[in-house]
């Protein structure tokens, strides 16, 4: 489950932003454990990957659980806070 906050901020994007500018795209496979309006979960071996998922995501076939899936997502960064470096004294 420590993966599952990490996941948890991956947008999975329609197909044609996924793959404009040159993003990387990666893919998860495994049976669906729960579906919902806005996410998908995964189990991929041991761990439990839950997936972000929008109105455009493309959804073909019947997307329930226990079904085997593919899902291609993109890493995007939803916000970047830098920090200041701390001043020796």
């Amino acid at each position: 489950m420590r993966l599952t906050a990490a996941v948890t901020g991956i947008a999975l994007l329609a197909a044609t932003t996924a793959f404009a500018g040159g993003t990387k795209t990666y893919q998860v496979t495994g049976p669906v454990l729960e579906v919902k309006d806005d996410m998908i979960v995964i189990q991929k071996g041991k761990e439990k990957w839950e997936v972000a998922k929008d109105k455009d995501t493309k959804v073909t076939g019947d997307l329930k659980v226990g079904s085997k899936v593919t899902v291609m997502y993109t890493m995007k960064a939803a916000s970047v806070d830098v920090k200041a470096d701390k001043k020796k004294k």
